[in-house]
């Protein structure tokens, strides 16, 4: 009786002897496997990029700024503009029970930013001292913003990580004073780097107590608010509710400013929950368009090698028929066919997964993290498993077939066989 090793040396021996074509049906399979991986791992990296960038933002925002509300329904003619005020803030706080948090801030575009250094103009945001909380800054020196700040008006700033290199190139901005719009502030903290890449908008701004900036540098204009405000931003309890504090608040806002929570032109928000579920259905669908095409590339690599595996068992009948009429059984005739069936596959598949593996791996060393809204392309573990699900499915498929009319060979017919 052969041993097990004997049956594999077989098994190799006999791919070996018909190279070429044991190779472009390993190429086959293996080209579907890579490509299955890399096109997912690509869309992968698409996906994280763009929730990368969102969550610069902070987590499961909505932002609200002042619209215009139409004279007639549907309609943009007419047109009324409102803006939105600390009130507004405070009634949403209040009286949505479905938003977990929500904060306001007033946004100044073209202050004159200037230290000893260096004079720049950028965005001034005077925020409350929740800002944090609802948005993503996280402190990489000194302090937020406080509660005494906000109440005594102090003139303290918070610098974006990009503001404080370029107005104290090469010294320390903590503790230095900086001139905004000609009022002197005390920078009191330094914000570390948001988001990936050189898109530093975010990380120009400057941030000073919402206090001081209605009182320094409010919003001018006609028929403006004592208390108005850029924008109203806020978080759901959950993504769960989310819809719910999003009527709640539509509610809140158009009862305030005397339209219709229903028309929803009078409204201009982005909803970055709603953008993050937009672009994971869209990924969604691509990786089942992808995966499926891989399972097809998969499937036609298994037909292939069936179709090989019929043409040996064809070309070595005499042999099949010689060696069963000295002994060898069916059971060692099958294992064997079975093996090359399976071996072909399952090379031919490790194959792909290694090679889509290094090339994602030299993709994240030449890209790095300095693609805006991309990040670098990974294996995904739930494709790597159904590739070695498929490939395991393919490879017993394609040989048990070859292998059960091979081990069915009778030794007199085998060896009359021309």
């Amino acid at each position: 009786m052969q041993s097990f090793g004997d049956i594999f040396g077989q098994v190799f021996r006999a791919i070996w002897a018909n190279k070429l074509r044991s190779f472009l049906t390993m190429f086959g399979i293996a080209w579907g496997v890579g490509s299955m991986l890399l096109l997912i791992g690509v869309g992968e990296g698409f996906r994280v990029g763009q929730r990368q960038q969102l969550s610069r933002f902070g987590s499961d925002v909505i932002m609200m700024w002042g619209g215009n509300v139409p004279a007639v329904p549907s309609q943009h003619v007419g047109m009324r503009p409102y803006y939105l005020t600390l009130r507004d803030e405070q009634a949403i706080v209040t009286q949505a029970p479905d938003v977990r948090d929500a904060t306001a801030f007033l946004e100044r575009g073209n202050l004159q930013e200037q230290s000893l250094y260096e004079t720049i103009t950028g965005t001034v945001d005077g925020v409350q001292i929740n800002y944090p909380k609802v948005r993503n800054l996280p402190i990489a020196e000194g302090r937020f913003l406080s509660p005494s700040d906000e109440l005594n008006r102090n003139n303290v700033a918070v610098l974006g990580q990009k503001s404080a290199i370029k107005l104290f190139p090469g010294h320390p901005a903590l503790g230095s004073w900086v001139t905004l719009g000609g009022t002197r502030f005390l920078v009191i903290g330094v914000a570390q780097k948001i988001g990936h890449g050189d898109n530093n908008n975010l990380n120009q701004q400057v941030y000073i107590p919402l206090s001081v900036m209605r009182n320094k540098f409010p919003l001018k204009g006609d028929n403006i608010p004592t208390d108005a405000v850029t924008t109203i931003q806020y978080q759901p309890r959950s993504h769960a509710v989310h819809l719910a504090a999003l009527a709640e608040v539509h509610t809140i806002i158009a009862r305030r400013h005397g339209f219709d929570p229903n028309a929803p032109q009078a409204f201009n928000e982005w909803d970055t929950i709603q953008t993050v579920q937009m672009v994971d259905k869209i990924f969604d669908a691509m990786d089942t368009f992808l995966g499926g095409v891989g399972l097809v590339t998969l499937a036609l690599g298994a037909v292939g090698i069936v179709n090989i595996m019929l043409v040996s068992v064809t070309e070595r009948t005499r042999e099949i028929g010689l060696r069963k009429a000295i002994g060898a059984t069916s059971r060692s005739i099958l294992m064997q066919f079975f093996l090359e069936g399976i071996t072909l596959t399952g090379v031919s598949g490790l194959i792909g997964i290694g090679g889509a593996t290094g090339f994602m791996w030299l993709l994240q060393k030449a890209i790095g993290q300095g693609v805006q809204g991309f990040a670098p392309p990974h294996v995904v573990p739930w494709t790597a498993a159904l590739a070695f699900g498929s490939l395991t499915v393919c490879g017993v498929l394609s040989g048990i077939y070859p292998a059960s009319r091979a081990a069915a060979l009778e030794p007199v017919e085998a060896l009359r066989k021309e």
